[in-house]
């Protein structure tokens, strides 16, 4: 696990490594960089990834940390504790935690703080993309190994499986039967296990053995990325609505198709996890055909249709996270230029950072900017209706008020991320009204996602911001880029943070539309790509069918911006909270903050309680409006603009009585 610099973060990760050592004799960690020893203090190790006997592995944006479980209800409140206990009750915004050694011990007061709820995308893979993986972990762990303990006995050296690492002089029909003779013997080894369960649908588990493949997929398959079969079953999005009554560790229904007599005839002893199933309403995701069979709502919603995809996995790694040869790898932000650059039809991004740098910046290196501002432009001299969407947090998630003495973090990063978007020569907007004028709109726009409710029975009403942590984009709803990297210079140079993904590309395709006309969208890709739009703009059931079309201007412009705009405005009315494009600097924010607190007596510190009346008047008449019921009306889902004027009229970088002002810049980006 990464070793932080502890002036700098507050993760305490000394406290969870002697956790893990007193579960078992046989559980090994190891905190990396030493950094005295290496040099490195800026840059840490970013990837988030589970590896299970080489077959199964999970990768994307999720910590495995305080603070990350959510639902997709994005509740605010929880008082008294019975989800989120002790500092899982978690908002960065208002309070950083000193010390993570008294976990149930409340960092915040939980009547008059909202939690900030956490939007994340994660996938599980089967398959040979997992020994890659694998090899990955083996290459850093080795290297950690060698650097900071290579006499302590205790801490092994990794020696990588034979089907880890296949022999140069084999031709392409051996290698092919050494990968195809190794996936049969593990196929027979989970046959003879009885540690599963029968008890619900054996689609609901996101973990699966691999299904007997047709000559034909086989050639298919290996024929792709230099004779490796790079296949996956990819899941994603962590299952939120799960029930955890289980004692011990056994995953249910680890089977495929072909397997499920054979499992029906076994009854394991042992209590599993156990799956809510809400089949009451006919959604639109039943109505989807796979293999003969509908797909559910649950299914679909949380953890996605197991689909066959052209795989790659993707990595940031250079000489000091990983011992690598050559001076860095930066195949992740390759990826994203490609994948940019190849686009046809739209752009689909999630990231918790949005910085980046156009051709001739010298300060911003990585040119995911550069790709995009290229493509728009492409579009437009070619005339074709093109969108790019991007969703990123409102604000930055570390603690301080955009006013705060201490925030200047804070701000560092929203200037970085503001002269990426639209302030400056250097942003994309600015460029582009000089190509498109007014139109820019009509090619990309920038959002963010945000929930409210009541903090407990008889409580304030509140509104925060759902920091999205994602790191994804979809293309075309045909190829997807899921992993741990941003979109800035620290997770894409590949020499400063370390960083995995993975690229899986749809071999299988369903019947849709894009700008109106016919178009076969990769399974995985457009489902993936519904489920997050659905719950972002509160679509149930048919509603879905709606938005099948990602670029149609009944989608782009009357769905999604119109229901965003709205959203916006709304929340705007009701709360006041930060940002908004109405404060524009810091001397507005402060009146704002005074305005509320004498009218209020207490709120957070982005602006985020309502009155429990509005100010509304009926032929000249004062009439109070109930502040829930108005959200409730108005609002659906979560999306909001991104407010593109707030603090526009300030220089957000660090001054010269601010200790951050004498960092290097290359932390914030």
């Amino acid at each position: 696990m990464y070793k932080e610099v502890t002036i700098a973060l507050k993760i305490n990760s000394l406290y969870s490594k002697r956790r893990l050592l007193n579960i078992h004799e046989n559980v090994k960690v190891l905190r990396y960089p030493d950094h005295f020893s290496s040099g490195v203090y800026l840059w840490s190790h970013h990837e988030k990834i589970v590896i299970i006997d080489y077959q199964i592995c999970f990768l994307g944006g999720l910590d495995l940390c305080f603070g990350r479980y959510d639902t997709p209800d994005h509740t605010l409140g929880d008082y008294p504790p019975k989800i989120w206990p002790g500092k899982d009750y978690y908002n960065p915004r208002e309070s950083e935690p000193n010390s993570w050694e008294e976990t149930l011990k409340d960092e915040l007061d939980r009547q008059k703080f909202p939690r900030m709820p956490w939007h994340d995308v994660h996938c599980a893979l089967w398959g040979p993309p997992c020994r890659d993986v694998a090899r990955h972990f083996v290459q850093r762990w080795n290297y950690a190994k060698r650097n900071k303990a290579p006499h302590e006995q205790a801490i092994p050296l990794l020696m990588p499986h034979h089907h880890m690492v296949i022999p140069h002089y084999l031709s392409g029909k051996e290698k092919r039967d050494v990968l195809r003779e190794d996936q049969e013997e593990v196929y027979q080894e989970i046959k003879k296990r009885s540690s599963f369960s029968t008890q619900s649908s054996f689609q609901d588990i996101p973990l699966f053995v691999p299904r007997v493949d047709s000559e034909q997929d086989r050639a298919a398959r290996h024929s792709k990325l230099n004779g490796l079969d790079k296949t996956v079953l990819p899941f994603f999005r962590s299952r939120s609505n799960m029930e955890a009554c289980f004692t011990e560790t056994q995953m249910k229904d680890f089977v495929d198709d072909h397997d499920i007599v054979f499992f029906q005839q076994r009854k394991p002893e042992g209590r599993v996890l156990q799956l809510k199933q809400n089949l009451s309403e006919k959604e639109w995701w039943e109505m989807q055909e796979r293999d003969g069979q509908s797909v559910s709502t649950e299914e679909v919603g949380q953890v996605g249709p197991r689909t066959a995809c052209r795989c790659q996995v993707l990595r940031s790694v250079s000489q000091w996270s990983a011992g690598t040869s050559q001076l860095e790898e930066t195949s992740i932000h390759a990826a994203y230029c490609s994948l940019i650059e190849k686009a046809e039809h739209f752009i689909y991004i999630e990231n918790q950072f949005f910085i980046s740098g156009l051709e001739g910046d010298d300060t911003i290196q990585n040119r995911v900017l550069q790709a995009l501002y290229e493509r728009i432009i492409r579009a437009y001299n070619e005339k074709q209706c093109f969108r790019v969407i991007v969703v990123i947090p409102l604000l930055p998630g570390f603690q301080g008020g955009v006013d705060d003495a201490g925030a200047a973090s804070v701000r560092a990063i929203m200037h970085w991320q503001y002269r990426t978007i639209c302030r400056g020569k250097n942003s994309l907007l600015e460029n582009l009204e000089h190509v498109l004028g007014a139109k820019v709109c009509n090619y990309v726009s920038f959002y963010g996602l945000r929930s409210y409710g009541r903090l407990c029975e008889g409580g304030p009403l509140a509104t925060s911001q759902i920091y999205v942590h994602s790191k994804v984009m979809i293309v075309d709803d045909r190829a997807v880029l899921i992993g741990s990297a941003n979109i800035n210079d620290r997770s894409l140079l590949g020499s400063r943070d370390s960083e995995i993904a993975i690229l899986a590309e749809d071999n299988e395709y369903v019947d849709s539309y894009m700008n109106q006309q016919p178009w076969k969208s990769g399974r995985f890709a457009h489902s993936l790509r519904l489920s997050l739009w659905a719950e972002h703009l509160g679509l149930r059931g048919l509603e879905v069918n709606n938005i099948k079309d990602p670029v149609s201007t009944e989608t782009y412009t009357h769905i999604w911006r119109g229901i965003a705009e709205t959203n916006a405005a709304v929340y705007q009315d009701v709360f006041g909270c930060i940002p908004n494009d109405m404060i524009t600097s810091r001397y507005a924010f402060r009146q704002e903050m005074a305005k509320q607190k004498e009218k209020l007596g207490h709120t957070t510190i982005d602006l985020g309680i309502a009155p429990d009346k509005l100010e509304d008047y009926e032929n000249g008449n004062y009439k109070g409006t109930d502040a829930h019921e108005t959200l409730l009306k108005t609002c659906k889902g979560r999306l909001v603009s991104f407010p593109l004027q707030f603090m526009s009229n300030e220089d957000l970088r660090p001054v010269f009585n601010e200790s951050e002002y004498y960092a290097s810049p290359q932390v914030f980006h």
